[in-house]
Order: C-alpha cells, then structure tokens, then sequence
C-alpha cells in the first residue's frame, strides 16, 4: 500500500534549482509526483549571493512542481554546499572515571561535544562531527558501545562551513513561503542516490560536477572518509568557449553540450561549425577542434584536482584502496568522453551516477529525472522521506489511559500493552528519562534552524 507520507527536496543549484516532490511505494521504491526547475539566479559557485533573485527562482521550481503534483508544497529539505564548505581530521579522547561500567551512548556523545568545542576562524562553525575509528585503552574497533575501558578515543571527519551562507539559504527558502525542515549536505545527498552500500564498503569516490562547484566525496567500510569542494565546476567551461570563442554565453552553453567533448584530437581540422550572427551580422565559423581543444583543458584541470584530492585523501595507500573506483554525477558529467578522460588521468574504474533504480512512476521518463544532474534533488528526496520515517518512529503518544506513572529514568518510553482490562491498544508515552539520540544530521539541523529563527 501506497504511503501518504510526502518529502519534498530542493536542491539550490548554481545553474538551476530543483524542486521534487515524492512518496514512497509499497516496495520501498520512490515515487515521484512532481518535479520542477528553474535558472537558478542570484547563486555563484553554490553561495547565495542575490536573495531576492533566488527567492524568485525557488518560487518557480516549486510552483511547478505543485502544478504537475496537485500538492501545495510547505515543508523541504535542502542542500547545503559551496566553497565556503571545508573539511578536516581530528582525533580526541575522554578519559572515563567510572571505567567499571560499560561504555554507552553518553560517553560517545561527550566525545563529540567535545570535538564540537574546537576553535574555528571567524564566521566559521562546526556543522558535522562523524566519528570513523574507534580506540578503546588503545584497542581499535567500530563500536565501542557495551566494552569495558578506561580511555575512549577515536578520529572524526569535521565538516565546517560558513555560517552566514547557511542563513542565507536559510532566509531564501522563508522567504518563498517554505519551511526548512531539514538540512544535509549536498555530496551525501547525491552519494545515498547514485552509489551502492558494496561500493562504499569497498571503497569509491563520488565526484559531484555542478555548474559552480564540484563537490567530492569519499567513502571506505561504509564510512564517510573524505570530503571537500572544488571552486569551479562546468560553468568555467561554458565560459572559456564563450572568450575563446568570441560568443555569447547562450550559444557557448549549447556548444557545450551538443558538440562538446572532453577527449583532445576527437575532431578534425576541416569540422565546422556555423554560429548565427547576431542582430543580422555574418555568421561565425568555429573548428571542432578548436571547440575540443579548450574543452579538454579545462575539464582537465578539473579532474586533476579531483585527483590530487584523493591522493590527500591517500588513495594510493593499500589499505585506502577505492576498490570500486570512482562515480561521476552531475550536470558536468553529461560531458561526452568525460568518462574516459577521468580514467586516464585517475587509472580508477569510473562509471556514471544515474538514480533510476530508486525511482518508479511515469514522471521519471517523461520528466527525465532519472539523469546525474537531478542525483543531489533525489538525494534530498531520499533524505526527506528517511527523516519522515524517523519522526515518525520518535513521535510521542500519548494514552488515553489516565494514571500511568513516569518511572524509569533510563527509557525513553514506557509501553502500556493492549489488555481485555483497559482495550486499549499499545501506546507510548515518553518518559521523564533521557530522550532518545537523535542522528548526528538532525542535531545540527535543529541546531542551525533554530539558530536562523533566533537571528529573525
């Protein structure tokens, strides 16, 4: 049976802002109920930088989507990402006094707390804290819950970004009549899409090509291993045709995707094309090869530094290994040959995201959507449904059974079961105990969006 439960994604893009709309099906598959896109205007290079025009074009990707869904759209997740986004390593411990006990979730949170309380520069705030090795009195595992210890160390991945831009996109989104219900960033979004649970426990690289930014992220054993952001993405190839070239940047895009190609020497000298003049001017003749030659340079460019990031990230180590290579998504990964030349520069296996096993439903082939650059806004559908879920399974009940007593500090909930004495059926009722961990994503979710109202 088909659940009413509805997400909603929108992914602010530099070239276009998307927003989708879906539920999930009786299979667990994702169907979608409406998508729509807009130029995004008022973005660069992932960081709002006009409000009022990205408001307006927010307004627009929604109204469509509300037109071909039939639903008013109130509540979204949103992407997060920029150059403004950077990553580190960082290792802490906690030293246990009551090392007789078990370690459990409070010793992990206070590890955490702890790593939060790092000094950032100015502007700057922690936003993520994901644990990676664990190290109990010097013995390494992956869950340290349940061991006896007196030392509880462990490396963490600390994604930090700039706290202004986040409330900018924050403001756009109240401004067009929105809710933000949810933040994530946007490499993981495009990752829980297109990559399998096999090729992040082998290992692989997801290399996100955007119009402004290109987003990396790695993953090795399941975990999140390496993150970070390249300041350029395919509009700086759109515009190095457009100088190198002598068009309009309109023309210079369709060039781009019609006859582009990322591999040198693919066409010939004598392979023309013919631009129409402008305004009745004499049209303009440009060479193939030409046209690939800068192409090819600036893509490049690009994927070297995607290299040179994962060899920071120490690729080459034999125990860093990406088994499974590297997945292209993105609008810049549409780019003919962009495959091959990736493969060439990396000598990793490399293959294109593409999202249609999580999807059903005639507006995936209508619409398109199914394609990489749509990957992030169907992460952020995923990421939506999946918080849905988890509300939902944290949702306190309350009995209609009058009397019931509030007993145990170290439960969340107390269950009162369905007896011929009250008819009632199983309920919950939360406890005064401790509240029940949230995910390190809601954390700081709830933590930026309350900051944001605070700040109104």
């Amino acid at each position: 049976m088909k659940t009413n439960k509805i997400a909603v994604g929108l992914d602010i893009g530099t070239t276009k802002i998307v927003a989708m709309v879906g539920r999930k099906n009786e299979h667990g598959k994702i169907e979608v109920l409406g998508v729509g896109r807009s130029k995004s205007l008022g973005v660069k290079r992932g960081v709002v930088t006009h409000i009022t025009q990205t408001v307006e074009s927010i307004k627009e990707a929604v109204a469509q989507a509300e037109k071909l869904s039939g639903i008013q759209i109130r509540d979204v997740t949103v992407g997060i990402a920029g150059q403004h986004i950077r990553s580190l390593q960082h290792s802490d411990y906690i030293t246990r006094p009551n090392f007789e006990d078990v370690i459990d979730e409070n010793d992990l949170k206070k590890l955490v707390s702890q790593v939060h309380k790092l000094v950032m520069l100015p502007g700057e705030e922690i936003i993520h804290v994901l644990p990676q090795e664990y190290k109990v009195d010097s013995q390494e595992t992956t869950e340290p819950i349940g061991m006896y210890g007196s030392r509880l160390e462990a490396n963490f991945h600390v994604v930090v970004g700039q706290v202004a831009s986040i409330k900018n996109i924050a403001r756009c989104v109240k401004n067009a009549g929105l809710n933000l219900t949810a933040i994530t960033l946007e490499p993981l979004a495009s990752a829980d899409a297109t990559l399998s649970s096999e090729e992040k426990e082998a290992g692989v690289a997801l290399i996100d090509i955007g119009g402004g930014t290109t987003d990396i992220a790695v993953f090795k054993d399941n975990m999140i291993r390496h993150t970070s952001v390249i300041p350029y993405g395919g509009n700086v190839i759109t515009e190095d045709i457009k100088v190198g070239c002598s068009i309009i940047e309109r023309q210079a895009e369709l060039m781009k995707e019609k006859y582009g190609s990322a591999w040198p020497g693919e066409n010939k000298e004598n392979e023309i094309i013919s631009i129409p003049g402008l305004r009745g001017r004499e049209p303009k003749e440009i060479s193939m090869k030409r046209l690939s030659q800068i192409i090819h340079a600036r893509t490049q460019e690009i994927l070297e530094q995607c290299y040179q990031e994962l060899r920071q990230y120490g690729c080459e180590d034999q125990k860093r290994r990406l088994i499974a290579g590297i997945v292209m998504t993105g609008g810049g990964s549409k780019l003919k040959h962009i495959r091959q030349l990736s493969e060439y520069i990396t000598g990793m296996d490399v293959r294109i995201g593409y999202s249609d096993e999580h999807l059903v439903g005639p507006l995936v082939e209508e619409q398109k959507i199914s394609g990489p650059e749509f990957a992030t806004a169907i992460g952020l559908l995923m990421k939506g449904l999946e918080n849905l879920e988890d509300y939902e399974e944290d949702d306190e009940i309350v009995s209609e059974t009058n009397g019931l007593e509030e007993n145990n500090t170290e439960t969340e909930f107390q269950t009162v079961e369905n007896t011929p004495e009250t008819g009632k059926k199983p309920v919950k009722v939360k406890t005064a105990g401790k509240s029940k961990a949230t995910t390190i994503w809601s954390k700081w979710t709830d933590k930026f969006i309350q900051m944001i109202n605070e700040s109104e």
